[in-house]
């Protein structure tokens, strides 16, 4: 009879420790998982307060007077191609230059598109608002054309050298599509000087910049067609 009420006590303080182990490992995993829920939260409310911004370049408007043929309209249809880079530029984010040879991106400042697209697109209306040729258009498989212009951008970043500044570098030429040579090309890089270190101010200094770059190209265009009698 003391023998089994021993054995009885035995058993009862041996599943006593069992299960208070079993409420403190419970207890852990609860306080882990409300750790980490905790710390989603915070994260989540840190990604609200800090909303991306996007930034775009100044598109000419189409002018209604492109539209009607002049005097000394160039009697070509011009297409236009892709505008090749590196995939830093194919992207949205905003890049700088920390020194001669690293590079850099904002995370939360970006581009409303890849900087290579929308230096194409200001190509083409600037092309087309002057009003120098019949057509101007990108180019398509199934497009029929003149001459096709296709181009190259290597810099298109914020530089922080003595003063912070905004580089644009691109090379673009053009080929007669009758015989298949290369005609015409064009190499442009400035470096033109920002207000300010902030990111409105870098974006507005590569505006400027991309403005004075195509105006130049269509001005180098216009000398090659006042030269080269199209037959």
């Amino acid at each position: 009879m003391s023998r089994t009420q021993s054995d009885m006590e035995l058993e009862y303080l041996n599943r006593v420790p069992a299960r208070n182990e079993q409420s403190s490992d419970g207890s852990a995993r609860a306080g882990l998982i409300a750790a980490v829920a905790l710390m989603v939260a915070l994260l989540s409310g840190c990604g609200s307060t800090r909303p991306a911004k996007y930034y775009q370049l100044t598109v000419p408007a189409d002018a209604a007077a492109a539209a009607v043929e002049k005097p000394d309209t160039v009697p070509v249809t011009l297409l236009l191609g892709a505008v090749m880079t590196s995939h830093l530029y194919r992207e949205d984010r905003i890049v700088y230059g920390n020194g001669p040879e690293q590079l850099g991106t904002y995370e939360y400042q970006r581009w409303a598109e890849p900087p290579a697209e929308m230096i194409q697109e200001v190509l083409l209306r600037e092309l087309r608002s002057s009003g120098r040729y019949r057509a101007v258009h990108y180019r398509r498989s199934n497009m029929q054309g003149d001459f096709a212009i296709r181009g190259r951008l290597y810099d298109f970043k914020e530089v922080d050298g003595g003063t912070t500044s905004a580089r644009v570098t691109l090379e673009l030429e053009m080929r007669d599509l009758k015989t298949g040579a290369t005609v015409w090309s064009h190499y442009y890089t400035h470096d033109e000087p920002a207000s300010g270190k902030e990111v409105p101010s870098i974006v507005a200094a590569l505006d400027k910049n991309v403005q004075r770059a195509v105006k130049e190209v269509v001005g180098s265009l216009d000398q090659y067609f006042a030269s080269h009698a199209v037959k």
